[in-house]
């Protein structure tokens, strides 16, 4: 398995070590981490070597020619060159120096550095650092992923402020995560949990209640579970053998696309033109006929209830993307219409939850709580994607005419429509034979394959895009939460890319919505590249990593205990259940994430996804490379947008 990417355990072999500044001022310059190089890949550097491997402080003409001398001075060299880099790298550690920021001002915050005053590191009394494992868990909303980064707000932002807190970290090393050999086990990705997480590092562990002091200093959506000491080589990323995720999504996630919609067309015509009829009724069994009794029971009425011009211009947007529904958003290009946050957080989450209630008469108004929801739906898309270029008065201006501009009969008609059509995919009941075609569908994931589809900017060729799947199991027991069942995914393997588990969620999902044939994913591990939209960050929750190898050798030759989250079951449980699973469930309720998505599937007309008809492959558009552009309207499905090629998931 491969080194870490983007470990920030070691300065980078790219650019001169990191030296922290004094100031006379309670902070100072921000050190510059690099959250790049591996241990692995600068080891070299801590023994004062240069990027060509020769010692950093030796020049050509030392090298010789091979020759017996030249090797005995070239030796002679190099052992003093590092041990004058180590102690020059020793003394960096521990000693603040260059001038403080020219013209004494003060530098920018950064949550990768925590800032000291000279007097107060001087005063600290030393004491020694061991290296340990720290098991952790949290729920990701309203956070930028796990990764520290110096300007947004993430998960180990906040772990690394609670150490230096909790006086598990010295002062004099605050200013630098690297400096305590910080790394991650598995990496998240915005919005998404753990219950069960690891960073490994070099923390000061005297104090009996050192997890009691770092708890206190953390929101109530991160825990420490425990800390427990390692080998001084332990990495928690090298270490690792496979992890386990589980994602939560509604049950009727299953629902056949809608037959009026643009990739319920496209399925049927292709059955037909394959004449797989019966072989479609079969795979779709009972939810079949499911929209028509929809249609008949809920929609038809308020269809009947509205004049006849009114009834034919809904008819002809009824089944367009939820997202361009907002009668707000006429005046805004189609590609800002469609332009949403699936990866929500608590600051941007709408204060109102959906009305979801089927209407109970024909003429009944569209429930103010649903009209909200849709509002915020396109509100936000804009607040995210121009938050500089409207001018004050501008933006005021635009909010008066948006308060003052009433929705037509059309854009109400379609709001209640639209919540008519949430409400029933809410008291839709999964099927054991539903569950047993999705079953089917994830036990096609597992063993060796290529997942380059599933991820961004890989190629086929590429030998990371293979990843080896232990299993995936669908709990066959639904939670009922409200209105809305719940289906548990857990999956377990050695290491996943960047969006592999949610595109591959969507591709099972998919195939069992659209009756795709199953060799289909067997066509997606090949050289062909197709378009495989990623299932909502909401659902996905990092269960916990597995270090087999080495608790074997921690018990068998170390004299250390095994790294277990079993251990803090009960802990974890509750804090899965109050701060993990409630806001996966509040949030769907509030936001429809899932409906949202595959809505959009369904509805925007591309060629995209016509590989989960009867079509194959050739009706399908196949992307040209890695880094081919889609189309604005499926960059939250796609998953290609604003991303950096070839990271790691966990």
């Amino acid at each position: 398995m491969a080194a870490e990417n983007d470990a920030i355990d070691r300065p980078s072999r790219d650019g001169p070590s990191a030296v922290a500044t004094p100031s006379t001022n309670s902070t100072s310059t921000p050190v510059t981490a690099t959250p790049r190089d591996s241990d692995a890949q600068n080891a070299s550097n801590r023994k004062g070597q240069g990027k060509n491997g020769r010692p950093s402080g030796a020049n050509k003409a030392d090298r010789g020619r091979g020759g017996k001398r030249g090797k005995e001075f070239g030796r002679k060299g190099k052992r003093d060159s590092e041990k004058d880099s180590q102690t020059d790298w020793r003394d960096r550690k521990r000693r603040k120096f260059d001038s403080k920021p020219e013209g004494g001002g003060k530098s920018e915050p950064s949550y990768m550095s925590i800032q000291f005053p000279e007097a107060e590191i001087a005063a600290e009394e030393r004491r020694p650092k061991r290296k340990v494992a720290v098991l952790i868990g949290y729920a990701g909303t309203g956070y930028h992923g796990l990764q520290i980064n110096h300007d947004l707000k993430t998960i180990e932002g906040d772990l690394f402020a609670a150490f230096v807190a909790a006086k598990a970290i010295s002062k004099a090393n605050a200013d630098d995560p690297r400096k305590s050999s910080f790394v991650r086990c598995a990496r998240t990705d915005k919005g998404v949990h753990a219950a069960g997480n690891m960073v490994s590092l070099k923390l000061i562990i005297e104090d009996p209640d050192v997890v009691q002091k770092i708890n206190e200093n953390l929101p109530p959506q991160i825990r420490v579970w425990g800390i427990q000491r390692t080998n001084n080589a332990f990495s928690c990323y090298v270490s690792c053998d496979s992890r386990w995720y589980e994602y939560l999504m509604p049950s009727y996630c299953l629902l056949p696309p809608h037959p009026e919609s643009f990739l319920g067309r496209k399925v049927s015509q292709f059955i037909k033109e394959k004449g797989l009829e019966d072989d479609y009724a079969k795979r779709m069994g009972e939810a079949k006929d499911y929209w028509d009794e929809v249609d008949k029971t809920y929609i038809q009425p308020i269809l009947d209830s509205l004049e006849p011009k009114v009834r034919e211009a809904v008819k002809l947007r009824i089944h367009s993307p939820d997202r361009a529904m907002d009668g707000t958003s006429d005046s805004r290009p189609a590609a800002t219409e469609s332009k949403i946050d699936n990866e929500a957080t608590d600051e941007t989450a709408p204060k109102e939850a959906d009305n979801l209630e089927a209407p109970k008469e024909n003429t009944s108004p569209v429930g103010t709580e649903v009209a909200t929801a849709v509002d915020v739906d396109v509100d936000d898309t804009t607040t995210a994607a121009e938050p500089t270029l409207v001018p004050e008065t501008a933006g005021t201006q635009g909010e008066d005419q948006m308060k003052t501009k009433e929705p037509s009969s059309v854009d109400r008609a379609l709001k209640e429509i639209k919540a008519a059509y949430v409400a029933a995919k809410r008291r839709y009941r999964v099927t054991p034979d539903r569950l047993d075609q999705l079953q089917e569908a994830l036990g096609q994931y597992v063993g060796t394959k290529n997942y380059h589809n599933y991820t961004i900017q890989k190629s086929h060729g590429d030998p990371s895009s293979k990843r080896t799947i232990r299993s995936f199991v669908v709990n066959r027991e639904p939670i009922q939460i409200n209105d809305t069942q719940w289906l548990s995914l857990k999956v377990h393997g050695q290491s996943f890319m960047m969006h592999q588990i949610r595109k591959m969620v969507g591709m099972a999902v998919l195939a069992v919505r659209c009756a795709t044939p199953w060799s289909r994913f067997e066509e997606s591990y090949s050289t062909a590249r197709i378009s495989i939209p990623k299932a909502p960050s909401l659902g996905l929750l990092l269960e916990r990593p597995v270090f087999e190898t080495y608790n074997k050798r921690a018990v068998e030759s170390l004299n250390l205990e095994e790294l277990d989250f079993s251990k803090h079951e009960k802990e974890i449980q509750a804090f899965k259940e109050e701060h993990i699973y409630r806001r996966i469930f509040e949030l769907e309720e509030k936001e429809n994430s899932f409906h949202v998505f595959f809505n959009q599937i369904d509805t925007f007309k591309s060629d995209y996804f016509l590989w989960a008809t009867a079509g194959g492959l050739e009706a399908a558009q196949q992307r040209a490379g890695p880094r081919e552009s889609i189309p604005q309207e499926l960059e939250d499905e796609l998953g290609d947008e604003g991303e950096v090629g070839g990271g790691e998931e966990g």
